[in-house]
């Protein structure tokens, strides 16, 4: 019995060490509608998203779509996440793998809160999971962090352009 717990505690460390999560928010002020419109219009991300230069493809519940992302001072990479949530005005959330699932693994969201006074908080987060994240581990807590910061304020930017 000692020896299955030692297993289950071990275990359980492991999985804990292979995920990570990532969150940024800012308050924009703007009404959500606003924000959507600009956040979903992905023909227009290279020319003002510093993170993520393309999303092409159908965006809608059960589709895979390709993604170019490219954080700061790190090399970029194209992948083909499966979307999960797609709520006008509300939530996009997708689900991305490195290779094969298990790897190294994505679930990407952006929330839109209506703080109903016309201000919008606004979240990016990344849930990481798999065998190679806590090899990542610097590179997101660095690299892809700043990259959600830099496209929050240019997304800020844009929605309060009157």
């Amino acid at each position: 019995m000692k020896y299955l717990t030692t297993i289950s505690l071990i275990t359980l460390l492991n999985v804990t060490a292979m995920a990570k999560e990532i969150k940024t928010e800012i308050l924009i002020n703007a009404k959500p509608e606003k924000i959507w419109s600009i956040l979903t219009n992905f023909d227009n991300y290279p020319n003002w998203n510093p993170f993520i230069k393309s999303i092409k493809g159908e965006v809608k519940v059960g589709n895979k779509i390709t993604a170019r992302i490219e954080p700061p001072e790190a090399k970029g990479m194209t992948f083909k996440p499966k979307i999960l949530t797609f709520e006008t005005n509300k939530e996009l959330k997708w689900l991305g793998h490195l290779l094969f699932a298990g790897l190294f693994d994505g679930e990407h969201k952006f929330e839109l809160i209506d703080n109903k006074n016309g201000t919008t908080t606004f979240r990016q987060s990344e849930k990481f999971k798999g065998i190679l994240v806590p090899l990542f581990k610097k590179q997101l807590d660095n690299n892809t962090k700043k990259g959600f910061e830099e496209m929050n304020k240019k997304l800020k930017e844009l929605a309060e352009i009157k």
